[in-house]
């Protein structure tokens, strides 16, 4: 059996969050939210810190494998940026690469506050600045990162959006840190946890490796499942979209479709890829 064809016995899809302080003790939007599906049952799971997040994914990965099933577990950040990136700034032209060096330099604490803005404005410095990155709440004075978009890309070497952006329009670009939609932001929080998940001897990160070991990683965007999420009202949205999307994803894998979805460019080797892009038609029709 090719290994894009081995089923997944349950998945996990993370909604990820940038935030300098806890969420609220009562379950919120706009907080971090984790879905858990197996066929058996469904579960949601609410955290008010990226650290509290990262032990709660851990402890779950750890209990589906003792009990010997096969894990998915889905981030709703990019873990790749646009091609060259990766080369210019550790001189590797991986992703695995960037991982290891923002987990080294982000400073990060059980209570969520980071050093992300002047991590970026470091990353802008070294590239000649302004830019990559751009966005910041305009009280912080980082001479190398704009508060608004001044950057020209061509001039700079580097796209503004990864291939995989083509296919889902409505995603932001990597570099964008503050305001709606800063998944730059949630990138740079999120790259260091998958760095040291991917450290676990069980664990792939796909599609940067093989999707054949008892735990793979992967990118997701739960937007795919908009008009879903919206037929499905009463819940807290980034709780609604954790359920169906682990629920869409493991009903693909079950039924032995979901090779359609990890098959992609070369490209995506180097800047990631969103899992189900381009096949939005696939995950709504595991939903019916």
């Amino acid at each position: 059996m090719p290994v894009t064809d081995l089923p997944f016995d349950a998945v996990i899809v993370v909604d990820w969050s940038s935030a300098s302080f806890p969420s609220p003790a009562r379950p919120s939007a706009n907080a971090i939210w984790i879905g858990e599906a197996t066929a058996e049952e469904e579960a949601t799971h609410y955290c008010r810190t990226r650290a509290e997040a990262e032990a709660e994914i851990g402890r779950r990965i750890d209990r589906l494998r003792a009990q010997g099933r096969r894990v998915l577990v889905g981030f709703d950040f990019p873990q790749g940026y646009p091609t060259g990136f990766a080369a210019r700034l550790t001189g590797q032209a991986t992703a695995q690469s960037v991982w290891a060096w923002i987990a080294e330099r982000l400073s990060d604490g059980p209570d969520n506050r980071n050093s992300r803005f002047r991590l970026a404005d470091d990353i802008n410095a070294r590239f000649g600045g302004p830019g990559p990155f751009w966005g910041r709440p305009a009280q912080y004075d980082l001479p190398h990162l704009p508060a608004r978009k001044l950057v020209d890309y061509t001039a700079l070497g580097l796209a503004e959006r990864r291939l995989v952006e083509t296919l889902v329009p409505r995603a932001q670009p990597v570099w964008k840190l503050y305001t709606t939609g800063s998944v730059g932001a949630q990138a740079l929080t999120g790259m260091p946890v998958i760095h040291r998940l991917s450290r676990r001897s069980d664990t792939a990160v796909w599609p940067f490796e093989a999707p054949d070991r008892p735990v793979v990683l992967a990118e997701v965007y739960p937007s795919l499942l908009a008009a879903e999420v919206r037929a499905d009202p009463g819940r807290i949205t980034d709780e609604t979209q954790v359920r169906l999307l682990s629920r869409a994803l493991l009903r693909v894998s079950r039924r032995g479709e979901l090779w359609q979805m990890l098959a992609v460019p070369d490209t995506a080797r180097e800047e990631g890829w969103i899992l189900g892009a381009g096949h939005i038609a696939l995950l709504r029709g595991a939903l019916g």
